[in-house]
């Protein structure tokens, strides 16, 4: 992974005479170089990494299209890039104004010479577009997850917590290859599972609809998955919730495609769901981007008017979530293309009961 020549070709097209990537996801964006500190800088014909002692040796072995230059006491990150902002003479720097505190912002801007400007869309909009490389690593990182979480259906019985059991599948992301989980998982079972983002607890697995929410990294790709199973026989009301969701999901994923409006695919899903009448009971998007981070842009939510570009990728997530009583969600993980979209998501999502 390095897109510092995409970045360049980004810069020359823009307002700046550079662009500062500080944040840790888009420094692995730019460089594929993971680092838990660090300052990329790219023109549109040149490009550094700025870092301390703990990263410059793996850096200068690993990072390709940039220079890589140590910063420590006195040659500190200011004072170094002011060098480069001296050397080739530039005076407008864009920055990632939407990940910078405000005190990191007022800092920057005392300390260097160019004047800053707000430059986060250049990169979400780049990160947006996912190419078949990387989309491929998202799968392994896919695969990864639904192997973990099949082997931990068959230990989901009443005598298992919610916490023990999201521990379980924990272990196994990494015992099948992860480098890290993409979140913490979610594990709501019974009446805690109408709560979209529940945390795990020490309750014991109820009976009713258990959702498990969940996903790895790997090689900084992000997975996400959630299926909503049942414990215990469901009722006819149960059985028609899951039904709606599904069709509900079914019907965004068939709407997705490169062109279409991220309002348009979250209202296919939406229609579904209001015509079934739960409509006030799903809150959320039908779906969100993610690639190096679990949420990304754009997304497919009542309020993106935007078209979604081809080569994104979202969540198809819809929902329902009947407060106190019990929840569904199912979701996938789709490929926008110019005809439509490629799922890459493997697991049966017909209702299982455990």
């Amino acid at each position: 992974m390095n897109n510092i020549d995409k970045i360049k070709a980004a810069v020359k097209n823009s307002e700046a005479d550079a662009l500062m990537i500080t944040s840790e996801a888009n420094r692995l964006y730019a460089a594929g170089f993971h680092s838990t500190a660090g300052v990329v800088v790219v023109t549109a014909e040149k490009a550094w990494y700025f870092t301390d002692s703990r990263y410059v040796e793996a850096a200068e072995k690993e990072i390709q299209g940039a220079e890589v230059l140590i910063v420590d006491r006195e040659e500190t990150y200011s004072k170094r890039i002011n060098k480069i902002f001296n050397d080739d003479d530039i005076k407008v720097l864009g920055v990632e104004d939407e990940r910078l505190t405000y005190s990191e912002f007022t800092e920057w801007s005392a300390k260097l010479t160019a004047k800053l400007l707000p430059s986060q869309k250049l990169l979400i909009d780049l990160r947006a577009v996912k190419s078949r490389d990387d989309l491929g690593n998202m799968i392994k990182a896919q695969r990864i997850s639904e192997k973990s979480f099949e082997e931990i259906l068959p230990l989901i019985s009443a005598g298992i917590t919610e916490k023990e059991l999201a521990a379980e599948l924990m272990c196994r992301f990494y015992k099948n290859g992860a480098d890290d989980k993409s979140f913490d998982p979610i594990v709501v079972s019974g009446t805690r599972s109408s709560m979209p983002h529940g945390v795990p607890t020490d309750t014991l697995i109820q009976k009713g609809f258990l959702t498990i929410d969940f996903g790895v990294k790997l090689g900084g790709w992000c997975s996400d998955t959630t299926r909503t199973l049942c414990v215990g026989k469901p009722d006819d009301e149960m059985i028609r919730i899951y039904e709606t969701v599904l069709n509900a999901q079914l019907a965004g994923i068939a709407e997705a495609k490169a062109g279409v409006k991220g309002c348009q695919i979250d209202g296919a899903a939406r229609r579904v769901i209001e015509n079934a009448g739960y409509g006030n009971y799903f809150g959320h998007g039908f779906g969100h981007s993610l690639g190096l981070e679990i949420h990304e842009a754009p997304n497919a939510s009542p309020s993106n008017d935007g078209e979604i570009p081809e080569g994104a990728v979202i969540s198809a997530e819809p929902g329902i979530y009947i407060p106190n009583r019990y929840g569904v969600r199912i979701e996938d993980v789709i490929y926008i293309t110019q005809d439509g979209c490629e799922n890459i998501t493997t697991l049966s999502k017909k209702l299982l009961i455990v």
